[in-house]
């Protein structure tokens, strides 16, 4: 009766071990996945598709911009219902200045704040009126969160749509569009329009990260794989 409760306690201790180092194993892929999608949001956040696409069919209000959303083209239509000031801003060749940032009602209950151009340039279209609609293609970039100033009444401490919730009742979009053109049914708003800054990420230190994890589990896998033989070994 002892060998068949031995080998039955040993077929246990055998399945367990395997299941153990599968779960290590299992962990170490799902860890590999997330860094194949961590390098290919990488790619994603920066690169710019200039292939223009319609705002709604990208994003929804009150989400979080996907990865896929990111960096591109779009175009919307509304009006105006707010002008503010977000200082302290660099575009694409490193040139720090005031911009000028509207909020743009989109149909009946959303709306995204849309850089315009430079604040000192604001006074360019004096005909705008708040029920005047406004054709607007840009690049749709992620929020800011680092404030550059302070909030107070007309100013914006970053280009976030979080800072001004409090101002409206509309649902808001994730992020902003970055003006490349404006037009109106008598035609184009001419005025200069900044870039975007460089597109980086710090996307690549936290994808070598994910992949020393891989190694982790798998080492660990290893470890539990090789422990019942090498008690085998020191045991007298």
């Amino acid at each position: 009766m002892t060998q068949p409760s031995n080998l039955l306690t040993k077929a246990f201790q055998a399945i367990a071990v395997v299941l153990i180092a599968a779960i290590f194993v299992g962990l170490g892929l799902w860890q590999l996945q997330r860094a194949a999608d961590l390098k290919k949001s990488l790619k994603v956040a920066t690169t710019i598709d200039s292939t223009v696409v319609p705002l709604q069919s990208v994003i929804s209000p009150r989400e979080s911009i996907p990865p896929t959303a990111l960096n591109r083209t779009v175009s919307v239509s509304g009006h105006y219902i707010a002008n503010f000031k977000a200082p302290n801003q660099v575009d694409g060749k490193g040139q720090q200045s005031d911009w000028e940032v509207a909020l743009l009602q989109v149909g009946i209950n959303s709306a995204i704040l849309v850089v315009r151009g430079l604040w000192s340039e604001r006074l360019l279209n004096p005909d705008i009126q708040q029920s005047m609609n406004i054709d607007v293609t840009g690049l749709l970039v992620a929020s800011q969160f680092a404030d550059r100033a302070e909030n107070t009444p007309g100013v914006i401490s970053r280009l976030d749509s979080a800072v001004v919730t409090s101002l409206t009742n509309l649902d808001l979009f994730d992020g902003y569009v970055l003006a490349s053109n404006e037009s109106t049914r008598t035609g184009v708003l001419d005025r200069t329009r900044v870039t975007p800054e460089k597109l980086t990420s710090r996307i690549p230190g936290f994808y070598w990260q994910h992949l020393s994890y891989v190694v982790i589990w798998w080492l660990m896998a290893g470890v539990v794989l090789y422990l019942p033989f090498y008690r085998r070994r020191v045991t007298p």
